[in-house]
């Protein structure tokens, strides 16, 4: 075998390597991320047009007394932003399903206030401390407004904004991965950098011409 012959061979190995590694990167980061890029696609849409999508909201008020045994714990000094003692946390969950655990609060002499924010909404409690009573109002935008909250990472909580960190690196990869093998055809497809091209232009030239 010629020397020549050798390299095209080493060549032709190391070219099927690298295909068959970015296949398998492109279609995992693909699987990973395909539900959630659909959903964010989806709210892209929505948030793009949220003026003209109505939502009548919805308000639920309840009110409670604490009881005597609860009420105790608010007695105390509490610095401002200090949550909710945990034997009122407790019993806010257990008897009226809100969860107030973690929360700062705001402390007057007469009342404890906490606002309660969620995605695709808004919440508060508030408790006066002489007589245990409380009112808790939960406002619920619907659906839309909810997984609007969800694209922004509004009010969702550690959790979420880490899942959100970790599909942009999947959404990273899968292009990067895309983009490499979109290289790697080329030779074959001659509309491969045109299209690319057309893609990064098309963006740039609404951004010089139309925003200002």
């Amino acid at each position: 075998m010629t020397a020549t012959a050798t390299t095209t061979s080493s060549a032709s190995s190391t070219r099927g390597w690298w295909l068959k590694t970015l296949h398998r990167w492109h279609w995992m980061s693909a699987a990973v991320s395909l539900a959630a890029l659909l959903v964010f696609s989806a709210t892209g849409i929505t948030l793009n047009h949220a003026a003209q999508i109505e939502a009548t909201p919805r308000v639920d008020t309840r009110t409670d007394t604490l009881p005597a045994s609860v009420l105790r714990s608010l007695s105390g000094d509490y610095t401002e932003g200090a949550p909710l003692p945990a034997s009122v946390v407790d019993w806010l969950a257990t008897e009226m399903n809100v969860l107030a655990k973690g929360r700062s609060a705001e402390w007057s002499a007469d009342e404890v206030y906490v606002s309660l924010p969620r995605p695709g909404g808004d919440a508060w409690l508030a408790i006066d401390r002489a007589t245990g009573e409380l009112e808790y109002e939960q406002t619920s935008r619907g659906v839309i407004a909810w997984l609007n909250d969800l694209h922004k990472g509004r009010n969702t909580g550690a959790a979420w904004r880490w899942f959100i960190d970790l599909f942009a690196v999947a959404c990273l990869l899968f292009a990067l991965t895309g983009l490499w093998l979109l290289h790697m055809h080329s030779r074959q497809r001659g509309k491969t950098w045109p299209m690319v091209g057309l893609g990064v232009a098309l963006p740039a030239m609404l951004i010089i011409l139309f925003m200002h």
